[in-house]
């Protein structure tokens, strides 16, 4: 028998996350399966149905998870043995509720920069929507909405590496929340991001992204880089401006990038010589 086998299941705090969410989003409430296609989907799915209810919603185990642009995210404990063992691999998870801020743009930052400051000082962030270790991806988030009634659900999905997944097939490679806190499970990670990420929200309704925009440029990975887009636009990465748009200084000028517009990874570098430094 394997040691998984006799650790006891993880214990999710969704008591204690509830007692101190529910005062701040009246009906709130926290489900935790053990095993969806996608919590994202599945908050939509409810959402399309009349459902506007403030809810976060975890998956032990995501099977068809969807990332930005299309691209597959899932958790990549999923092809572990036990339940432990899938639900320390990594953390997964939708909150769901509906905004109302005047100004949706930036949101993604926003959030990225709630789970960032909640975790370590070394998390940062690469725009739009990925958090980074180490010039790797440690989680991304994927933010939907959907019109119920008068009202725009906005359904926040998180996927966070716990544990480090085998890096084959991956687009980027990966890093882990242990790298950083051994001692962190995806129960505590859980615990430490929730109720921050309600506070954000909660601030970004009345404030706006601009505010927060400082603290962004503190963890942005790109800032100062040399970039290219997937529409071919190329340039220096100046950080972001008030609304969230990326800034590119290109030979035509100072260029601004919308998060529904591109995907930014970083311009391959000409070799280097040897008397160059390290770099």
């Amino acid at each position: 028998m394997l040691a998984a086998d006799l650790a006891p299941p993880l214990l999710w705090p969704a008591e204690a996350i509830w007692q101190t969410v529910e005062p701040l989003l009246p009906g709130f409430s926290v489900e935790v399966l053990p095993e969806l296609p996608s919590t994202n989907t599945e908050l939509m799915r409810r959402a399309r149905l009349g459902r506007a209810d403030p809810v976060l919603l975890l998956a032990e185990r995501q099977t068809a998870g969807r990332g930005r642009l299309g691209r597959h995210w899932s958790s990549h404990g999923a092809d572990a043995q036990t339940p432990t063992a899938r639900a320390t691999a990594s953390l997964t998870f939708s909150l769901g509720l509906a905004l109302e801020p005047q100004d949706w743009s930036g949101l993604s930052l926003a959030v990225g920069l709630a789970v960032a400051h909640s975790l370590h000082p070394d998390v940062r962030l690469k725009w739009p929507n990925d958090l980074w270790f180490d010039n790797r991806k440690l989680g991304g988030i994927l933010i939907e909405t959907a019109a119920v009634g008068g009202l725009r659900y906005a359904v926040i999905g998180i996927g966070l590496n716990i544990e480090l997944p085998a890096a084959h097939g991956l687009r980027t490679p990966p890093a882990a929340l242990r790298e950083l806190l051994p001692a962190m499970d995806a129960a505590a990670a859980l615990a430490c991001i929730a109720l921050p990420l309600v506070h954000t929200l909660l601030r970004f309704v009345t404030e706006g992204f601009g505010p927060l925009r400082a603290d962004f440029h503190a963890r942005d990975v790109l800032l100062g880089c040399a970039v290219e887009c997937t529409d071919g636009t190329v340039g220096q990465a100046r950080g972001v401006d008030a609304s969230g748009a990326l800034l590119l200084h290109t030979a035509s000028g100072l260029k601004k990038i919308s998060s529904a517009e591109v995907s930014v990874r970083a311009q391959a570098q000409p070799p280097r010589s040897h008397t160059d430094g390290p770099g």
